[in-house]
């Protein structure tokens, strides 16, 4: 319903150019938030889960406003499953402060783990 409804909502006030801009941000920063999970996972590297959270967040934020709200949708999605799961709800406290800080426009390396290889 959110999705919907911010779809909507946006479309009203961007208009036709505007909305096909935001949509383009929007895919674009779902793309980064997708990179920055995969690289986690391949990195697997202890205590960078805010750091990679925040670097999506960060990319996708860099795109503009659609990047920014599909950022805030997909880390709320996350957050939903885990609270269904009952997965990690200890760190979803530090991953919400790491997400936040990312779609502020705030440099990512702040949460970057010592030891990380610089591939990420």
């Amino acid at each position: 319903m959110k999705l919907l409804t911010g779809l909507v909502f946006f479309s009203l006030v961007l208009g036709v150019r505007g909305w096909f801009s935001f949509l383009g941000e929007a895919a674009g920063g779902a793309l980064d938030v997708m990179k920055a999970y995969f690289h986690m996972i391949e990195a697997n590297y202890e205590n960078s889960g805010k750091y990679f959270h925040a670097r999506g967040n960060y990319d996708a934020a860099q795109r503009g406003p659609g990047g920014v709200w599909v950022a805030k949708l997909i880390s709320g999605v996350r957050e939903s499953v885990q609270k269904l799961t009952c997965d990690g709800a200890e760190s979803s406290t530090d991953l919400k402060a790491a997400n936040e800080w990312g779609r502020r426009g705030k440099p990512p390396h702040h949460f970057r783990p010592e030891g990380l290889p610089e591939k990420y």
